[in-house]
């Protein structure tokens, strides 16, 4: 659904912006096979990736929070998760990520970064304190949108407790773990 919206959508606030098929069956297997159960992302859109993220979470027995600034899309998720069956395994929060991440108490061993790419630095470091040892930080579209996410990338290579590394699948995922 997200594929053909996004073909005939000239308007880029309509487009859904879905994470690649294979990019979300990675993060899936890393979610897995870490036991990981707090999950952070920032980018719901219409869900695609909120539904591999809380089927994987539903193994690990986790949860996910997940925040978008478009309410509308928000609500496509919701629907989206009822459908699959996964809605109880996520909180959907509607508004500004940065200002959300603020107030959110974590801790988190997994944090996706799938939204606005230029806020994400600032999200990251919000964030820093409130990961675990041993979180995984990923963010899409490296390859896709590499003048935009710079930043964020310069940010999580300059963290000298994080290993890094962009893995070639979809458009682009970076792989970061707090040692």
């Amino acid at each position: 659904m997200g594929q053909e919206n996004d073909a005939r959508e000239e308007d880029h606030s309509h487009k859904m912006l879905n994470l690649e098929p294979d990019t979300a069956h990675l993060i899936s297997i890393l979610i897995r096979s870490s036991q990981r159960k707090h999950l952070l992302e920032i980018g719901t859109s219409n869900g695609y990736s909120t539904i591999w993220l809380a089927a994987a979470v539903k193994a690990t027995s986790g949860r996910v929070i997940s925040i978008d600034r478009d309410a509308d899309k928000q609500a496509m998720a919701d629907a989206n998760l009822r459908r699959a069956g996964l809605s109880d395994l996520v909180e959907l929060i509607a508004g500004d990520a940065t200002e959300i991440v603020k107030t959110l108490v974590g801790p988190f061993d997994l944090v996706f970064f799938d939204a606005d790419r230029l806020s994400a630095p600032a999200q990251l470091q919000l964030l820093l304190p409130k990961l675990t040892a041993g979180a995984l930080v990923l963010a899409d579209n490296v390859t896709s949108h590499p003048d935009q996410i710079a930043d964020y990338l310069a940010a999580i290579q300059a963290l000298p407790d994080f290993d890094h590394m962009v893995v070639p699948v979809g458009k682009g995922l970076s792989i970061a773990y707090k040692g």
